[in-house]
């Protein structure tokens, strides 16, 4: 082992004055959001969120959810938090009950949760001013304080702060560590919530505390090769690259850049520039925070490897790799690219993945505003997942680790390792329950963004955003989703023109807007901004109206396996306490709603009547998000609404396909046939499978019917575009299926064509 770190040389590295003080100090915050500035700009940001003190959430059950959640926070024993810590630092723990589950005193990676408590408490206090949560963070900052300046006597070197020995990190650089420990992981997470509590409160002592323990993770990685790092990067570090970032950003002290720099998991990023999924078989939320901090290092350096890296995963882990929920992952663990249906099991959509997921997303609309499926993923996996990932039962507000999507799953059961049931006050504390408790507390965050005077609605949900550095407030009020309107009422001083960008959700088609009950006269692209800018009056109402249907989202690996959606929620069937062996099969005709108030619905599936409803408030009962949906499917183009048929109905090798009206011939009937990763296309008339001429690779080749022979031009795949269309890829060319120079007209030909954004190229699933 090297040299200990002096603790004299620790502070003047860090620029901290008074690391241990045992006294606590905070700058007093005049109001409930004024955050510390960072010291630098982030690089690339055309938008930024609003603080957390401008966004109040009103009467919804998003707001229920915070609330239940500030209820625990409220209640929480700060000693029986600090037990482990106390122990480990050779104090006193003041007779404190120790704590069950993943913080018991015998637990590998103990004191992981109390990052996330420092957190979600600073959070609070910025949304709320709620001043019991800051007089908890307070305190344990002040404790943690006293722990760390007791290390010379614990036999720790300056800095160290952990509720687990020392020696777990030499035993994890020279890769004997054998204890299930991730010691990097916990430090991330109380490191995270420091900063927090230094940037959201104004903690002075928290500042110094975080310093010194950075310090001291600069120290010790700092002593090691770049392989050696490398190699120990092998085991779980949370987003240590996210956090150490931060703090250069916070700080300017390019110190914590080059640590944070160190953690840059090459395993993981090379495939990752190079746009290659290759995230099978890894735990899934080992990766995550790894790309929230490549995002954040772009954003500190500019170097467009690390946006490259952090956008790519997006792509790759929202369009192979998620559940219609929005949760990715089964076991903790991606699977082969595409394995959906596959996998339904009572262990996916972790809740962690989503919920650093969602952080991503955040990072990357930054840079992009004006990528709307950015925030149509964002809404689905923060409105079928996130939302329903909460006991309403529970005044606690205690979340479950798994989102079951097994036939007959129910939330708050799961397998024994991964809680078994819902979080507890004390006897639990998982992963999923620290990053729950941020996530209930920072619901309103994402609502509104902000480009220059340019307001941006991302989300649609009651709340109240008060743009104080331009004196205008804006009430959102709506029903949504049970309702596809919402108004947004600009008030205060608003004079002037400006722009107001609204979501218009790739599932939605007619959307309008209108200000004062006039419709105005804007574009409404499904998947884009809708802009609306005008020299505005106080007291504007501005209406929004998302159209909603019913679109069955198919799995990307099994045509007849699909989850129903309406508009942005997943549609679930009401089993009781029925037990199911396998997927109901439904009959997607029948799906009928029944009430004009509520999103209830009715469906035969399996010969029966089911209640359809909100997935995200599918507790209390087994329920199937999954439904068997096989038959034939039609294929009808996005560009001129058609379906694809066979020219003269031919049964003939080489018969070509072409775009018809939807005149129920056998011929627009097709069989998805399973094929690996894809699919073939069988035509119910003639029994030929979909290809291309001649096995061409070239742009403007038929698409024509032939004998299933298998070969390559035969299977196609299948690319979600996330709004009920689906672009569909031949598997020998990479050339997309198209109608002949973008025709609307009957009787025009399908080729294949390069993948040039243009309506043609897309295509509707509608079931037979």
């Amino acid at each position: 082992m090297a040299p200990s770190l002096s603790r004299r040389r620790l502070l003047q590295a860090a620029g901290a004055t008074a690391a241990a003080s045992a006294a606590g100090s905070f700058i007093g915050v005049p109001s409930a959001h004024a955050a510390i500035p960072p010291a630098r700009a982030d690089i690339g940001v055309s938008a930024h969120p609003f603080a957390l003190g401008q966004v109040r959430l009103t009467t919804s059950r998003w707001l229920d959810n915070q609330n239940r959640t500030q209820n625990y926070l409220r209640f929480v024993d700060v000693d029986r938090l600090l037990h482990n810590f106390r122990a480990n630092h050779r104090l006193s723990t003041n007779g404190a009950a120790a704590n069950g589950g993943w913080d018991a005193p015998t637990f590998p990676f103990r004191t992981h949760a109390q990052g996330h408590f420092l957190t979600a408490w600073a959070q609070l206090y910025a949304v709320t001013g709620d001043t019991v949560c800051r007089d908890k963070a307070v305190t344990m900052v002040a404790e943690l304080a006293k722990c760390q300046a007791n290390n010379s006597a614990a036999g720790f070197n300056a800095g160290y702060l952990s509720g687990y020995p020392e020696s777990d990190f030499t035993a994890l650089e020279q890769r004997t560590l054998s204890n299930g420990n991730v010691p990097y992981y916990t430090v991330h997470k109380t490191l995270a919530g420091l900063l927090d509590v230094w940037r959201l409160i104004g903690s002075t002592q928290a500042r110094d505390v975080l310093l010194a323990l950075a310090g001291w993770v600069d120290w010790r990685t700092g002593r090691l090769s770049a392989q050696q790092m490398q190699t120990m990067l092998q085991t779980e570090f949370g987003g240590m690259n996210t956090v150490l970032t931060d703090l250069y950003q916070q700080t300017g002290d390019a110190r914590w850049l080059t640590a944070a720099q160190r953690f840059d998991h090459a395993a993981v990023f090379d495939p990752l520039a190079a746009n290659q999924d290759k995230l099978s078989g890894l735990h899934a939320n080992t990766q995550v925070p790894k790309w929230i901090g490549a995002a954040r290092e772009y954003k500190a350096t500019g170097t467009t490897r690390y946006r490259d890296i952090a956008t790519n995963a997006w792509n790759i882990t929202v369009n192979a790799h998620t559940y219609a929920i929005g949760g990715n992952s089964q076991a903790e663990h991606f699977r082969a690219p595409n394995a959906i249906a596959g996998y339904l099991n009572n262990d996916t959509c972790e809740s962690c993945n989503t919920f650093n997921m969602l952080t991503l997303t955040r990072e990357l609309f930054a840079l992009d505003p004006n990528r709307a499926a950015l925030f149509d993923y964002y809404e689905r996996a923060w409105l079928n997942q996130m939302i329903g990932q909460q006991n309403p039962a529970d005044s606690h507000g205690h979340v479950t680790y798994f989102t079951p999507l097994n036939p007959g799953g129910r939330r708050g059961v799961g397998p024994a390792w991964g809680g078994g049931t819902w979080s507890t006050d004390y006897g639990t504390f998982w992963c999923c329950q620290g990053t729950g408790l941020e996530m209930h507390t920072r619901l309103m965050d994402s609502v509104y963004y902000r480009s220059d005077n340019t307001l941006i609605v991302n989300l649609f949900v009651p709340s109240v955003l008060t743009w104080s550095e331009r004196g205008i407030t804006v009430t959102q009020t709506t029903a949504y989703p049970a309702a596809d309107t919402t108004t947004l009422q600009v008030t205060g001083s608003v004079s002037g023109t400006w722009a107001m960008r609204i979501r218009i959700p790739g599932w939605t088609t007619g959307a309008t807007v209108s200000v004062n009950g006039v419709a105005q006269n804007i574009t409404t692209t499904p998947g884009s901004y809708a802009t609306l800018s005008r020299s505005w009056t106080s007291g504007d109402t501005v209406t929004v109206r998302l159209p909603m249907r019913v679109i069955m989202r198919t799995a990307n690996d099994n045509a007849n396996v699909a989850a129903i959606t309406y508009g942005p929620v997943v549609l679930s069937g009401n089993y009781g306490d029925s037990a199911l062996s396998s997927l109901p099969t439904l009959n997607t005709a029948s799906i009928t709603r029944t009430s004009s108030t509520s999103l209830a619905f009715t469906a035969t599936a399996n010969g029966s009547t089911v209640n359809l409803s909100p997935f995200h408030d599918a507790h209390g009962h087994n329920y199937t998000v999954y439904w068997n949906t096989s038959g034939t499917v039609r294929l009808a183009n996005a560009g001129s609404g058609l379906v694809l048929g066979i020219q003269d109905m031919s049964t003939a090798d080489g018969g070509r396909a072409l775009q018809w009206q939807d005149s129920g011939t056998a011929d627009h009937d097709w069989q998805m046939i399973t094929d690996g990763d894809g699919f073939r296309f069988r035509n119910a008339n003639s029994g030929k499978v979909l290809g291309v001429q001649d096995m061409s690779t070239a742009d403007g080749a038929s698409v024509l019917q032939w004998s299933d022979n298998g070969t390559a031009d035969h299977r196609w795949t299948l690319l979600d575009q996330g709004d009920g269309t689906y672009k569909i890829r031949n598997a020998n060319s990479g050339k997309l299926l198209a109608i002949a120079n973008n025709s609307t007209a009957v009787g025009a030909f399908a080729v294949q064509a390069p993948d040039d954004g243009t309506a043609d190229n897309r295509w509707r699933i509608l079931r037979s």
